[in-house]
C-alpha cells in the first residue's frame, strides 16, 4: 500500500475552472397534479435537495423530507434544457408514488429519499430512509427499503427489504453505493449481481447488501460515528452545528476500497470491499478501517474518478471542488466559489456524462437555520466544463502542508 498523507488544504494558489450551472432555483417547483391538498401542504422553505444522479437524458434529485411540506421525495428534469434554467420538477417514477406528500403514508410507495444511483443495467437503486421529518422529531412511518426502476420504462423491477436485525431504532440510511466488481465470469450478465454498500448517517455503520444471494449484514466502527469535536461548520461565516455520522461513500473500483467519511470529521477513511463483500464479521472482529486522509475542513460529497483513482471532494469551509490521488499524492483545485458551492450534498463522477465532474449545491445550512430567502439562488446543479477538469489534469496547484505518515490500520479504540 502506498504512503497516506495528513492533508491540511491551504488555498493560497488556486487556478479555478469554471463552473457551468446546469439548473439553479430560489425555491425548488414541481410540475403539481390537480391536487388541492398537495398544493396546501407544500413548503417550498423545507424543500432541500440531497441527491444527484446524472442519467443520459434526465437528472434524477432526491429530496428527502426532513421538513413537512415536500410533495415528492424523488423528482427529474431533462438534461437537455439551456444552462441556468429553473425547471419544474416532474414526479418520479409518478404522482402515485408520492402520496406521503399529503400525509398518507403508504410504505409501498416512497417516503423519504435521499439519494439514487443507477446501475449497469440501466437501473435506478432508490435508497428510502422511510423516516419523516428526520430534523424535527424524526418519525419512522416506514421500514427502510430500496427500490430498483427501470430507467428506460420507469417500472419497479426489484424490492429491497433489510432484515430487522440490521436496523436500530435511530437509524437513518442515507446513501448508497453499487458495485459490481466482484461479479465472475459465470455471473457477470446477471444485473442482479452486485454490491450496494449503504451509510446509516444516525446509528452509525455500513449495510452490506449482496444482491444475486438477496442477504444483508451491517458492518461498523468508531471511525463512523461524528467527531464530537468537528460537529459545528462555518459557510461564509454562518455557523451551524449538526452531528452527523457516515454520510459520504465513494467506491475506487481499482483499489477495491470504499472511501466513507462522516459529516463530522475532517478525515477520509477506507475499507476493503473484499471485507465488507465477504459477509458478516466474526463476533468481536475488528474491520480494518484504514486512515486515508485529513481535509482543511468537513465535507459531505465525496466521489473518485475511476481512471486514475483521484479522490474528488468538497471541503465545506472553503465552498470549493478539490482533487487529491492518493497514488501520487497530487493536489488540485478543481472549482472554488463561495457563493455557488456552499454546501455541496452531492460530488459525482459522471459515467454517463464522459466522466464531467457535477456537483449539487444546496445552502442547507441557510434551510437548517430557517433563514434562506426565495430572493437568492439556493439550489444549483453544475458541472466542471470540458478544459478544466480532463482526467487529473489542468488545474493549479494547492500548496498543501503534508505531514507524511505510513498507513497504519485504524482499530476501533483510535
Amino acid at each position: 500500500m502506498w504512503a497516506r498523507a495528513i492533508v491540511s488544504l491551504a488555498f493560497v494558489a488556486v487556478a479555478t475552472a469554471s463552473l457551468e450551472v446546469v439548473n439553479q432555483w430560489s425555491f425548488l417547483q414541481f410540475d403539481f397534479p390537480p391536487d388541492p391538498v398537495l398544493l396546501e401542504k407544500f413548503q417550498p422553505e423545507n424543500t432541500v435537495p440531497t441527491g444527484l444522479e446524472i442519467g443520459w437524458d434526465r437528472l434524477y434529485i432526491g429530496i428527502p423530507r426532513l421538513r413537512a411540506g415536500v410533495p415528492a421525495t424523488l423528482a427529474w428534469v431533462p438534461r437537455s434544457l439551456p444552462p441556468g434554467v429553473s425547471p419544474v420538477l416532474q414526479a418520479y417514477p409518478d404522482w402515485s408514488w408520492h402520496t406521503a406528500g399529503r400525509g398518507d403514508i403508504n410504505c409501498t410507495g416512497l417516503i423519504s429519499v435521499y439519494r439514487v444511483r443507477a446501475d449497469r443495467c440501466n437501473r435506478l437503486w432508490v435508497l428510502d430512509a422511510g423516516v419523516v421529518t428526520s430534523i424535527d422529531d424524526f418519525r419512522r412511518v416506514c421500514p427502510p427499503k430500496i427500490l430498483v426502476f427501470d430507467m428506460a420504462t420507469d417500472r419497479l423491477v426489484r424490492s429491497i427489504y433489510f432484515p430487522r436485525e440490521l436496523l436500530r431504532p435511530a437509524t437513518l440510511l442515507t446513501n448508497i453505493v453499487l458495485d459490481d466488481t466482484r461479479s465472475s465470469a459465470h455471473h457477470a450478465a446477471n444485473c442482479d449481481n452486485i454490491f450496494a454498500y449503504i451509510s446509516d448517517t444516525v446509528a452509525p455503520g455500513i449495510i452490506v447488501y449482496d444482491g444475486r444471494r438477496d442477504n444483508a449484514w451491517r458492518v461498523t466502527h468508531a471511525s463512523m460515528y461524528p467527531d464530537p469535536n468537528l460537529g459545528e461548520y462555518d459557510i461564509g461565516g454562518d455557523k451551524f452545528t449538526l452531528m452527523d455520522g457516515i454520510v459520504g461513500l465513494t467506491h475506487s473500483p481499482a483499489q477495491g476500497l470504499l472511501y466513507y467519511q462522516p459529516l463530522a470529521t475532517d478525515r477520509i477513511f477506507s475499507v476493503s470491499t473484499a471485507v465488507l463483500a465477504s459477509g458478516p464479521p466474526a463476533e468481536g472482529a475488528d474491520l480494518p478501517v484504514n486512515l486515508v486522509g485529513r481535509k482543511s475542513s468537513q465535507g459531505l460529497g465525496i466521489a473518485v474518478d475511476p481512471r486514475d483513482d483521484t479522490i474528488i471532494f468538497s471541503p465545506m469551509t472553503e465552498t470549493a471542488i478539490a482533487a487529491w490521488n492518493p497514488i501520487t499524492n497530487s493536489h488540485r483545485v478543481l472549482a472554488q466559489d463561495p457563493e455557488k458551492l456552499q454546501f455541496c450534498a452531492e460530488v459525482r463522477w459522471a459515467e454517463r456524462d464522459n466522466g464531467a465532474v457535477w456537483a449539487l449545491s444546496t445552502r442547507f445550512h441557510k434551510f437548517f437555520k430557517r433563514s434562506v430567502s426565495k430572493h437568492e439562488i439556493n439550489v444549483r446543479i453544475m458541472r466542471v466544463v470540458e478544459g478544466g477538469y480532463s482526467g487529473y489534469g489542468g488545474y493549479g496547484s494547492l500548496q498543501p502542508h503534508i505531514q507524511r505518515r505510513s498507513t497504519a490500520n485504524v482499530t476501533s479504540n483510535f
